[in-house]
């Protein structure tokens, strides 16, 4: 990889991402009682844990609000969640200052047109190998996997590499 998109990368000290796209693959399955349920790749979890292992929160940013969310949030020990939000791109400031960094140590996976603003705002910028055309324009990368199949798993692993970190797998 090119030696800029490296640097990128070693600066990164927080990874936001998008849900319905990016983690899961956009799809909604229904109960017949009507409740709403979303897959999650178990890769994904474990990007989750090597990132936090090697000292880099990862902070969920979804216009959605659901249960499953908030509980797959929980269960992977994400540091932050910011549910039913429109304009994520507002939201930089606030991180930035809760956790005194700027927005180029900021990297964001995310697929689609409410994403663009703020993926054109932080220091490394991603979407998964099915993210929409406006978003693949403008990332630094474009996973090889598809959204909700190991994308974020991906580009935790990217981002792991290229800080020469050496990955921690022990349980935090």
């Amino acid at each position: 990889m090119k030696k800029a998109f490296s640097e990128k990368c070693k600066k990164i000290k927080l990874v936001l991402t998008d849900v319905d796209g990016v983690l899961t693959d956009g799809g909604l399955y229904y109960t017949s009682k009507g409740d709403v349920m979303k897959k999650f790749h178990v890769r994904d979890g474990m990007g989750v844990t090597l990132l936090r292992n090697n000292n880099i929160d990862t902070i969920i940013i979804t216009k959605e609000k659901t249960f499953m969310v908030k509980n797959w949030t929980k269960r992977m020990k994400i540091k932050k969640l910011y549910d039913g939000i429109i304009h994520k791109e507002l939201l930089l400031p606030k991180i930035c200052k809760e956790y005194n960094i700027s927005p180029q140590q900021i990297a964001y996976l995310a697929d689609d047109i409410n994403d663009l603003k703020l993926l054109k705002k932080i220091g490394l910028a991603a979407t998964p190998n099915d993210g929409m055309k406006q978003a693949k324009k403008i990332c630094d990368y474009i996973c090889k996997a598809k959204g909700g199949e190991g994308a974020f798993r991906e580009f935790a692993d990217l981002i792991l590499s290229n800080r020469q970190s050496k990955t921690n797998l022990l349980s935090n």
